[in-house]
């Protein structure tokens, strides 16, 4: 079993591409489903951390790895 349900990749993509098409795809999931996010973006990291505490999504995960970073958000 993977650790979530829907896998959205944003590589390419800068502020606010990211979080918008993020924010799109998590209104499509049901309450407790995890959104898996790829992007190359730096600012990311700091877009997807106040876009948790902004609309009450839970970000599970965050991390950089290979020039990409990855995130887990759970929708509330």
């Amino acid at each position: 079993m993977s650790e979530f349900d829907k896998e959205l990749d944003t590589s390419g993509l800068n502020c606010p591409l990211p979080i918008i098409k993020a924010k799109k795809e998590i209104n499509t999931m049901e309450s407790g489903q995890v959104l898996h996010i790829i992007s190359t973006d730096p600012g990311a990291v700091k877009d997807f951390e106040s876009f948790a505490n902004q609309t009450g999504n839970e970000l599970l995960k965050s991390e950089e790895k290979d020039s990409k970073f990855y995130f887990l958000m759970k929708k509330t």
